[in-house]
């Protein structure tokens, strides 16, 4: 069975006005934290924490994890006197702190205004592959697919206070960086190789990290890592993103080794497909993966679900991941829980006291 883990991208915030707060250093001191295997990093900005799960074969394992992280999260922060929220974008406006560090720096210098605004929260899930031809040949043949993960996973609607009329606005900030989005089918390792060392060669990233794909080969681990998710409002969400990247890549390993090609759809198709999803998320229509025509979205989530079934048979996971579907279909994303949490309380401030409960498993309402 593959191995996988979650990296969730937390936003702090004072819970009492739902502000943004700089205090990455005071919740973590000047490294990170670890406990049972759960580590605490900072990010790119100082308003941020990333929950890093270990690694595990067993969904079951990953979702105690996945709440522990959270917790463990909350925990600290609330030693420094704020909270931890899964908010894939701030609820208010904002002025975002870079981290002081000379390779934040040199990211300030050469984009600018990009790195200075740039604050979303997404969920990265790692798969574990045999080889890196394994990893290149699931590349090929997952990233057709990867916009639906987009739209189940919505849950950044607002952006400086407004409401952005997106499910997923993090998508359009991530947008903004030159090296993000899908690629191309490669073909091979070398050729893979081959396109980054290109992208490298222009001097545009300031390394390696910078390359923002949807997937990638990860620089230290033998994964894939599927990155295009937002950080999941809802810890159940964020264990059906897990349990459907695990078995996306289980399935383009298979198809690659039965001889099956990947499906051609241009990378400029796949950009018009996560815009849809990042629009509407699964509330309108989604391009469908095979034919790159608007569909319904609940027929695209069939769909993702028919082509998984033997994987997540094979797993064990396809009675929890169907579930887990069948419960965000009925009660929406995230985007749509702040968007009600908006109306029911009329105040951002609001909408994140909802969401700080709804972040730990708690029902509206209560503290987590």
């Amino acid at each position: 069975m593959r191995t996988f883990g979650v990296e969730e991208e937390l936003l702090l915030v004072e819970e009492g006005t739902g502000a943004i707060t700089a205090r990455v250093e005071e919740v973590l001191g000047r490294g990170g934290f670890e406990e049972s295997g759960i580590r605490l990093v900072s990010e790119l900005q100082m308003e941020q924490i990333e929950v890093i799960t270990p690694v595990h074969s067993r969904l079951d394992e990953l979702a105690e994890d996945i709440l522990r992280g959270r917790s463990l999260a909350d925990g600290q922060a609330a030693a420094a006197g704020v909270r931890a929220a899964a908010l894939a974008t701030p609820v208010l406006p904002f002025t975002p702190h870079l981290s002081p560090v000379p390779r934040v720096r040199a990211m300030a210098e050469r984009f600018g205004l990009i790195a200075r605004e740039q604050l979303t929260c997404a969920c990265h899930v790692h798969v574990g592959v045999a080889s890196d031809e394994e990893g290149v040949a699931v590349l090929d043949r997952i990233r057709n697919w990867l916009p639906v993960l987009i739209a189940l996973s919505a849950n950044s609607p607002f952006w400086q206070g407004r409401d952005t009329g997106y499910g997923s606005y993090r998508i359009q900030s991530l947008g903004r960086w030159p090296m993000a989005g899908p690629a191309e089918i490669y073909g091979s390792v070398d050729i893979y190789r081959q396109c980054l060392r290109a992208m490298l060669d222009t001097e545009v990233p300031i390394d390696e990290a910078m390359l923002y794909l949807d997937a990638r080969l990860s620089r230290n681990y033998p994964t894939v890592e599927i990155r295009v998710a937002d950080v999941c409002l809802y810890p159940d969400d964020a264990v059906l993103i897990a349990g459907l990247c695990r078995a996306l890549v289980e399935t383009g390993a298979r198809e690659w080794n039965a001889g099956v090609a990947p499906v051609r759809v241009p990378a400029a198709v796949l950009r018009l497909a996560a815009w849809r999803a990042s629009r509407t998320g699964i509330t309108g229509e989604l391009l469908h993966p095979i034919t790159g025509v608007p569909r319904p979205a609940g027929e695209v989530l069939e769909a993702l679900i028919t082509h998984l079934v033997p994987a997540l048979a094979d797993s064990g996971d396809d009675e929890r991941v169907k579930a887990l579907l069948k419960q965000v279909i009925a009660r929406g994303t995230g985007a749509r829980y702040q968007r009600r949490a908006l109306e029911q309380t009329g105040t951002p401030a609001g909408v994140v006291k909802a969401a700080l409960a709804a972040t730990h498993g708690s029902r509206p309402g209560e503290r987590a």
